[in-house]
């Protein structure tokens, strides 16, 4: 039966390859040897489609032989009460098993899981079924950053922050750092602006002894268009809205064509937030931008929007996968998980604030209060006592 996954595995010396954002290509760890997105997407076509197939076609008979040697095994169970088991069919959906090409290993992931690791031999992974047919994705950003160059961005991320605790710093407290391909709707479309302003220009001269503000006031009125592309809006449900909105801009020139070898060596998921449940946030993004654009084409010194009216025609939309790192800390039986750009380095997170640092930050904040109030409070002594 074909295999449900790939291993992408070095021509010359069968090591695992991984893609690299600095080069641009899948290189091989033990021999040093590259290879360009193209060669290896030639070398697996075959195996990609095929496992895709494999993938999809898990048929009523296997399921039903499944639950049948599920009801063996637990037939006999030395006198246990089995009773409270429940069969992987009902307790296992929206899990998958699959077995690693590579040491025959079963790996369990999430049923959006596209690309992940086998934790017993080391070899990336890619499971073409998750993201084939109306799944698979229109583009791919690659990441441009290694681990190495995210956990940097981290550390340069504590730089200034006066009140993080010393011993959070210290790079022994980075749990796990996994780079993860997260998918995003990318909306098309057009937003119609409509907008009548209150503007209002102030200038000050003098005249004779007197100091003149003249103010001249103005009706204005838009009405245009601001054209959009690739609006993004993360399509995970797993990675908080705020972080991956935070984490922008990402550079959408750098956009490729999907292909299943940019996933290797990081782990990628497919959707579980429907287009449907995206283009509300798409179209409130779009009309913010839009009417912000406009409304800085007026320039006064006061603007006021009377009425404003914003009408949306929407266009395509495009499935991409988006590179970002996640960095877990574990600190003081907490954990803080940090995301950071693939590409440009930016880093998203809530830092911990030292309680005994506060204290001093608040100190030193009185003290000079203090110190600056005694001088002025003796002047205003001195002036009373002398009236």
């Amino acid at each position: 039966m074909p295999e449900k996954i790939i291993n992408y595995k070095c021509p010359a010396c069968t090591g695992p390859l991984h893609y690299v954002g600095e080069s641009g290509m899948l290189e091989c760890d033990y021999c040093g040897s590259k290879y360009t997105v193209a060669e290896i997407e030639s070398l697996y076509k075959e195996k990609v489609e095929s496992a895709a197939e494999a993938a999809a076609a898990e048929t009523a008979e296997e399921k039903a032989e499944a639950e049948s040697t599920y009801a063996q095994e637990h037939s006999s169970s030395g006198g246990w009460d089995t009773s409270s088991l429940e069969n992987w069919t009902t307790t296992g959906q929206g899990l998958r098993a699959y077995n690693c090409p590579s040491c025959g290993a079963e790996l369990i992931c999430d049923a959006n899981t596209a690309a992940t690791r086998c934790p017993y031999c080391g070899n990336p992974t890619v499971v073409p079924g998750q993201l084939s047919g109306m799944l698979k994705p229109d583009y791919v950003l690659p990441f441009k950053l290694k681990k190495e160059d995210a956990q940097k961005a981290l550390l340069r991320h504590y730089q200034g922050k006066a009140l993080l605790p010393d011993t959070f710093r210290d790079e022994k407290n980075i749990q796990e750092i996994q780079g993860v391909y997260v998918p995003f709707w990318l909306f098309d479309g057009t937003a119609r602006v409509v907008m009548d302003i209150d503007a209002a220009d102030r200038s000050s001269f003098t005249d004779g002894e007197y100091e003149v503000t003249e103010t001249k006031h103005y009706e204005v009125h838009r009405d245009g268009d601001v054209a959009f592309e690739k609006i993004p809006v993360d399509a995970a449900s797993k990675m908080p809205d705020e972080y991956m909105d935070a984490l922008e801009p990402y550079d959408y020139k750098r956009l490729e064509p999907f292909s299943m070898a940019y996933l290797a060596g990081f782990l990628a998921d497919k959707f579980d937030v429907s287009v449907e449940q995206s283009a509300a946030r798409a179209d409130e993004r779009a009309a913010n931008t839009a009417e912000d654009i406009i409304r800085n084409t007026v320039s006064y010194d006061s603007v006021t929007i009377r009425n404003k009216k914003i009408s949306l025609k929407r266009g395509k939309v495009h499935y991409a996968l988006i590179p970002t790192y996640l960095l877990t800390i574990r600190w003081e039986n907490g954990q803080y998980m940090f995301a950071v750009n693939g590409q440009t380095g930016k880093v998203v997170g809530e830092l911990p604030s030292s309680k005994q640092k506060e204290r001093k930050e608040f100190l030193k904040s009185f003290l000079a209060v203090l110190i600056i109030g005694i001088p002025v409070l003796s002047f205003l002594m001195y002036t009373i006592l002398s009236m």
